[in-house]
C-alpha cells in the first residue's frame, strides 16, 4: 500500500470517528454510533505497538494539516480515544457514551508520581554543598543539576497553562532562580509545585506543541517524571555512590517515554540511521517485573514493541536487569559492564545503540 493510500485512509477514518462523535441524535442514532465506535476501537485494539504508533502518527499529522479550530481539535483527540498513543497496562483511557477518554484520574495519578519524586529530590539535596560534582552529569555540580531540574519544572508549567501551538524554549522563560545556589532546593520545590498544580488543573487531552510524538498536555507529566527520576538518581550517586531502586513501574513508563520521543530528538535520531545494522533486534528484559522492550533497527531508524515475557524475533543482542537499572543505563548513569547486566548475543550492538542515542 503507497504512503499516499495510507495518509488518505487515515485521514478519512479520524474525520469519520469526528463526525460521528459530534453528531446529534436526529443525524444519527446514539446506538448505532456507540455500536460502530466501539467494533472500530476492538478492531485498531489488535494492532500491535508498532502499528498503533504509526497509524497515531498519521492522525495527528493530519490533524495539524487543518486550522487551528474545534475541528482540528476533534481530530487530535482520536488517537487518544482509541489507545492507539498509550500502552494497554496504562489504564489511562475508559469507555464513555460514544467512544473513549482520558481517565483523569490516572492522569491526576501521574502528577502526584511527579510530585513525590520532586519532594524526594528536595530532601535528597536539601542541606547538601552545591558545589558538590555530578559524577554522572560531567562538569556539572549539584547546584547545576538542581537548576536544571527547576527550570525543566518551570518550562512544563508554561506549556501546560499557555499551550503554544510551537515550541517555546526554556532560556525565553522568566527562571528567577536565587543568587546564592544554596537556596536552590527551595526554589526548586516552589517550581515543582506550581508545575504540579498547573498539570492537575489542565485538560490532558488538550493540544499543545510538544517534543515528541504526543501534542497534548499529557506529554509532560511523563516527560517531567521522566526527568526527574533520572535526575534524582544522579543526585543519590553524587552523594552517597549509589542511586536507590526504582520503582519498576515508574521506570518502565519513563523508559517507554524514552523510546517514544527518541525518534523526535535530531540528535538522537540521526546517528541511529547511519547506524547500518538494518534487522538488528536489541531486548531489554527487566528482571524485577517481566517486561520486555524489543528494538529493532532499520528504515532510518527504529521501531519498539513492549511484551510480557519476549517471544517474537530472535534478539541479535540482549540486556537483562531490573527496570530502574535499565532506564538509568539507557540514561549512560550506569556502564554496560556494571555488574548488574546480564548480557548475551552480539555486544557490539548494544555499545552502537549506547553511542548513538546519547542524549
Amino acid at each position: 500500500m503507497s504512503d499516499a493510500l495510507l495518509h488518505a485512509l487515515a485521514e478519512a477514518l479520524a474525520g469519520l470517528v469526528t463526525a460521528v462523535e459530534t453528531s446529534d441524535e436526529d443525524t444519527l442514532d446514539p446506538d448505532t454510533a456507540a455500536r460502530w465506535l466501539e467494533d472500530t476501537g476492538h478492531a485498531l485494539s489488535g494492532l500491535g505497538h508498532a502499528d498503533r504508533r504509526t497509524l497515531d502518527g498519521l492522525f495527528r499529522a493530519g490533524a495539524l494539516r487543518e486550522p487551528p479550530g474545534p475541528r482540528r481539535d476533534g481530530l487530535l483527540r482520536v488517537s487518544t480515544r482509541f489507545r492507539l498513543d498509550a500502552d494497554a497496562r496504562d489504564g489511562l483511557l475508559k469507555p464513555v457514551g460514544h467512544g473513549l477518554r482520558l481517565d483523569v484520574d490516572a492522569h491526576l495519578a501521574l502528577v502526584e508520581t511527579v510530585a513525590e519524586r520532586a519532594g524526594r529530590y528536595v530532601d535528597t539535596v536539601r542541606g547538601a554543598d552545591p558545589a558538590t560534582p555530578v559524577p554522572t552529569c560531567p562538569g556539572w555540580t549539584l547546584g547545576d543539576l538542581t537548576r536544571h531540574l527547576g527550570t525543566v519544572h518551570v518550562w512544563a508549567e508554561h506549556l501546560v497553562t499557555a499551550r503554544p501551538a510551537t515550541r517555546v524554549r526554556a532560556g525565553d522563560l522568566p527562571l528567577d532562580p536565587p543568587v546564592e545556589p544554596s537556596s536552590y532546593p527551595g526554589w526548586f520545590a516552589a517550581r515543582a509545585e506550581g508545575f504540579t498544580a498547573a498539570a492537575r488543573a489542565a485538560d490532558p487531552t488538550a493540544p499543545v506543541w510538544s517534543p515528541g510524538a504526543d501534542p497534548s498536555v499529557r506529554h509532560y507529566p511523563r516527560h517531567v517524571l521522566a526527568e526527574t527520576v533520572v535526575h534524582l538518581a544522579d543526585a543519590e550517586i553524587a552523594l552517597t555512590g549509589a542511586a536507590r531502586p526504582l520503582d519498576p513501574g515508574t521506570a518502565a513508563d519513563a523508559l517507554d517515554h524514552f523510546l517514544t520521543t527518541a525518534p523526535y530528538i535530531p540528535w538522537i535520531a540521526e546517528p541511529l540511521a547511519h547506524l547500518d545494522r538494518d534487522g538488528a533486534v536489541l531486548r531489554l528484559a527487566a528482571r524485577d517485573s517481566g517486561a520486555v522492550w524489543t528494538l529493532v533497527l532499520g528504515g532510518g531508524g527504529f521501531t519498539w514493541s513492549r511484551g510480557g515475557t519476549g517471544g517474537g524475533a530472535e534478539p541479535t543482542a540482549s540486556v537483562t536487569a531490573d527496570a530502574g537499572e535499565l532506564l538509568l543505563l539507557l540514561h549512560r548513569r550506569y556502564a554496560p559492564d556494571d555488574p548488574r547486566f546480564t548480557h548475551t548475543g552480539d555486544r557490539d550492538l548494544l555499545d552502537d545503540w549506547l553511542a548513538a542515542s546519547a542524549l
